[in-house]
């Protein structure tokens, strides 16, 4: 009795470990395919495959700026589910029969020569010359797509100097159907949200009306009018949040005018009004409070990017 038990201890242990080795090759696999379709750098965190209930689950999926940009990454997803079919990728064939992917953030920058990093990605360059011609990679079919997408974040170094900032809270959730290539997925991924901050001029739109993307449901454009204000919660002291919210304010525009004591800080940024309130609150947290306006018009890009800065300075 105790021989049949150590034998199965040892048999669940064997299958156990061929697991974990079988997840361990099949993600490096996909990061280097990922990484051979976008011309840049993917990272994966987890993977899982299951056999019996066809699925798979990736975590922390960042894909970083291509040549020529700093090393930062460009796309954050935290989250990927896929059920897919397995007697066609026996016959070497992707047959996804849903996906859903979750976008934390994407991280748009124009360097100083006034090239976006998203344009020159593989995938963009590549599709600019093949235009609607099939591709050599194994077929792909995805017969419904879930993107849910949190928010932008765009940094342009193009005007020299201090790069402006601007950040979009999407948060959008779509679904598209019938994807049929990597080239389509990955320009959609992009463009859509991109379609849905209102950034125009990116050579990547080019490439999904060539791919097809364009003729796919158009995500929800996010509502942004009459809210000019983004809030943030810190764990710092008043004191520590404070300066660095000036020392960002001072270098991003010109200070109007500061009260510490009442914890307000105006400056004017890109032609627009920026208001900073800090209040301590319970515990060692410190809250952020920052209204844009421009023209009297809200602009909550605006006021995000300077939260986006600051928040950089209390990491």
């Amino acid at each position: 009795m105790k021989k049949i038990r150590a034998i199965l201890v040892i048999f669940c242990i064997a299958i156990f470990s061929v697991g974990i080795i079988k997840d361990q090759i099949i993600k490096s696999v996909i990061t280097v395919i990922a990484t051979q379709v976008t011309g840049s750098p993917v990272h994966i965190d987890g993977f899982s495959l299951g056999i019996f209930n066809q699925s798979v689950r990736i975590s922390g999926l960042r894909m970083y700026n291509p040549k020529g940009f700093p090393k930062a990454i460009l796309v954050d997803l935290p989250k990927i589910n896929v059920r897919y079919d397995l007697n066609a990728l026996l016959k070497k064939k992707l047959h996804l029969m849903s996906a859903g992917i979750e976008i934390r953030e994407i991280d748009l920058e124009r360097n100083k020569e006034g090239k976006l990093n998203v344009d020159e990605l593989k995938v963009v360059k590549q599709g600019k010359k093949q235009g609607s011609k099939p591709s050599e990679q194994m077929p792909m079919q995805i017969d419904m797509l879930t993107l849910s997408i949190g928010r932008i974040v765009i940094k342009d170094y193009s005007a020299g100097g201090e790069s402006i900032v601007k950040v979009y809270d999407i948060n959008i959730h779509k679904s598209y159907k019938n994807i049929t290539s990597a080239q389509q997925l990955t320009a959609l991924i992009l463009a859509e949200p991109m379609k849905a901050a209102g950034i125009q001029g990116a050579e990547i739109y080019g490439v999904t009306v060539l791919t097809g993307v364009a003729v796919l449901p158009v995500a929800v454009v996010a509502t942004l009018i009459g809210r000019d204000s983004v809030q943030q919660d810190f764990i710092s002291t008043f004191d520590n949040v404070y300066e660095k919210s000036l020392e960002v304010l001072k270098r991003k525009g010109k200070i109007a005018r500061e009260d510490k004591s009442r914890g307000i800080i105006s400056a004017t940024i890109n032609s627009a009004q920026i208001t900073v309130k800090i209040r301590k609150k319970a515990g060692n947290k410190t809250q952020v409070v920052i209204s844009a306006r421009k023209y009297l018009f809200p602009k909550p890009e605006i006021a995000g990017g300077v939260l986006y800065g600051i928040s950089e300075k209390l990491r």
